[in-house]
């Protein structure tokens, strides 16, 4: 009996988090105003290297993803800003961590502590709340050679983004955070399990004579493919692109 009182409540729960979502979408997509994007810093692992390279982090580290957003969102159509980035400096703690082995309700459970902690998190703030929330974790790259998968949460408007606390990193950090915005407003990834990118929708340029190389990244494709086996990931946002997909799932007019 208890069994089931909690599966009826949790599915409660997600029935009020879906409804939510949808509004939240439908709202957050009307491109009427400019989407409040901002962004916090997290040490991911405590190291002294971490915290310098947080300590240099300014507006401008992020003016990147602010750029390229408004280029392609005016290229496909918007006639206003679509975002508006700012940093909102450091977080002494981060949120939940990604649970090590992926599964269905793992995820969930995952997906709900996160959002209490977003919350939870905006209630005690001073600072303005922004319409998407993006929380970046560095890590140094003396230790960390790799780096686990970063979240953006469709309708959530909440994304974790693992990043390299190194300034030759910058230009590919904000990739990720691009990438990783665009899954908040609900587009989705446009590659196989091998990060190669699909054809023709995770592809920039799908009617180029020869195909390949490409010469840059559809954003949910997330590399730059060289051969339909081969791709490498682009250097900054200056190499990436939102194709007509992305643009049609987030609600970008696409001229029309």
């Amino acid at each position: 009996m208890r069994k089931n009182l909690r599966y009826l409540i949790l599915l409660l729960v997600l029935l009020f988090v879906a409804v939510n979502e949808a509004l939240i979408k439908s709202r957050s997509t009307s491109w009427e105003n400019p989407l409040w994007v901002r962004i916090y810093a997290v040490n991911g692992d405590g190291r002294n290297a971490t915290e310098k390279y947080i300590d240099s982090l300014t507006r401008n580290s992020f003016a990147a993803v602010e750029k390229f957003v408004n280029s392609e969102a005016r290229r496909h159509g918007v006639l206003i800003d679509a975002i508006d980035v700012e940093y909102n400096g450091r977080l002494q703690s981060g949120p939940p961590e990604l649970p090590a082995e992926q599964s269905v309700l793992g995820n969930i459970w995952w997906s709900l502590r996160f959002r209490a902690w977003a919350a939870h998190r905006a209630w005690n703030s001073d600072q303005d709340e922004g319409d998407v929330e993006l929380f970046v974790t560095y890590y140094d790259i003396e230790t960390t050679h790799s780096l686990r998968h970063s979240v953006g949460l469709e309708g959530g408007l909440i994304g974790i983004i693992n990043a390299f606390a190194d300034k030759s990193y910058r230009g590919s950090n904000q990739v990720v955070i691009a990438h990783e915005l665009m899954h908040t407003l609900g587009a989705s990834d446009k590659y196989a399990m091998d990060s190669i990118p699909q054809y023709p929708q995770g592809y920039a340029e799908p009617y180029l004579k020869p195909l390949y190389p490409q010469r840059r990244a559809e954003i949910m494709g997330g590399r730059i493919p060289l051969s339909a086996q081969q791709a490498i990931m682009p250097r900054s946002l200056a190499e990436v692109v939102v194709g007509i997909q992305t643009a049609a799932e987030i609600n970008w007019p696409i001229d029309r």
